[in-house]
């Protein structure tokens, strides 16, 4: 193989793949890049055998080939190059990598040692635009939670249905719910389906699709397969079954607030400097129309914070919540105005914009004391 490629692309293409690499000491060769020529491109690939990353880049091909290197090395290497064109050459099993002000060898392994990566048989795919899909994740992702005991919740649900794309996720304290309407993709199928797949995964798919693009989706009982115009990713899905989180989001309230998402927003982030080990503080309504948080600590001291609201139903007082679990919240929530319906101290409460155009809701379980 002998190729010659823009440096800067060269580096682009590999901090895309990079989260690609596995680390096992089992299989060494997981630390590694696979460089290869394919339909006149140059194609990158990674796999940790749980997620993999196909990067094409454009470039000269002199002769086609192909070769596997650490990763790490290859792009410590080139992020700190100064010259605009790199010239990759293959003599065996060593990569010549060479400028008009560097020459280096690195040791490589042939690229038929390289684990296959498994392809999806399918004629089921939902476009969607890249900007969509990202946007969706974001809402939603932070509320999943790694858990050897669970690891179902380890995830964000694709909760596909004729007329939306729901994604969930939860880490049993918590819920966060993005929906897509149906005018913002297209699906080829015939039946919904449900898939979890993996926060790791989904983080990738936020890191390197570019926003301008479409992104094509395919799933099948354990993978899932994006793809866009020069990005592929495929990834494992996670087993188990989804908890039944529709029966989680309440749909009747105690006490329903309309407040301004600035107010909670500021009176979060003061409270919360008196907060005990526990991230709780005190949230009281009063059918006067006051809102107030409270927290106490021993050692520091005490604050409250109150300010107006609208609203209808029974007063309370003193309902814990983790604060961090609000202000994740109200990060993923649009709109000046925000609706908090409230069911008691041992019920879930449900924060979502006023705004009808906005289809994310965020479910959080107060503390029990």
């Amino acid at each position: 193989m002998k190729i010659i490629v823009l440096k800067n692309n060269l580096k682009e293409a590999l901090s895309v793949i990079e989260h690609g690499v596995g680390d096992n000491n089992a299989l060494p060769i997981l630390k590694n890049v696979l460089i290869q020529t394919e339909n006149e491109k140059i194609v990158l690939r990674t796999t940790n055998l749980e997620l993999a990353i196909k990067k094409t880049l454009s470039g000269k091909i002199i002769e086609p080939g192909a070769i596997t290197v650490p990763l790490s090395v290859l792009y410590s290497i080139i992020s700190n190059l100064s010259d605009e064109k790199v010239s990759l050459d293959t003599k065996d099993t060593t990569l010549l990598i060479s400028t008009e002000k560097y020459q280096a060898k690195i040791q490589g392994v042939k690229d038929d040692e390289f684990p296959v990566i498994p392809k999806i048989e399918t004629e089921s795919v939902l476009i969607i635009a890249s900007q969509v899909l990202k946007k969706a994740i974001s809402k939603v992702f932070y509320a999943a939670e790694l858990s050897e005991i669970r690891p179902e919740i380890g995830g964000v649900l694709f909760d596909f249905l004729t007329s939306n794309l729901k994604l969930v996720a939860t880490d049993s304290f918590r819920l966060a719910e993005m929906i897509v309407k149906k005018e913002l993709f297209s699906f080829s199928g015939t039946s919904g389906f449900k898939a979890i797949i993996p926060l790791k995964t989904v983080q990738e798919i936020i890191r390197i699709f570019p926003e301008d693009e479409m992104i094509k989706i395919s799933f099948d009982p354990t993978q899932v397969f994006l793809q866009s115009s020069s990005i592929e990713l495929i990834s494992r899905l996670l087993e188990g079954e989804y908890p039944d989180y529709e029966q989680i989001i309440p749909k009747t309230f105690i006490t329903e607030v309309i407040l301004k998402k600035e107010d909670l927003g500021n009176a979060v982030k003061v409270v919360s400097t008196f907060s005990g080990k526990n991230n709780d503080v005190n949230l009281s309504y009063s059918d006067a129309g006051d809102m107030s948080l409270y927290s106490l600590n021993q050692v520091i001291g005490e604050n409250k914070y109150s300010f107006s609201v609208s609203g209808k139903g029974e007063s309370f007082e003193n309902i814990a919540y983790n604060w961090r679990f609000i202000q994740d919240g109200l990060r993923a929530l649009e709109g000046p105005t925000i609706f908090f319906g409230v069911n008691g101290s041992d019920r879930p409460s449900l924060i979502k914009s006023t705004e009808s155009d906005i289809f994310f809701s965020y479910i959080v379980m107060p503390i029990k004391k």
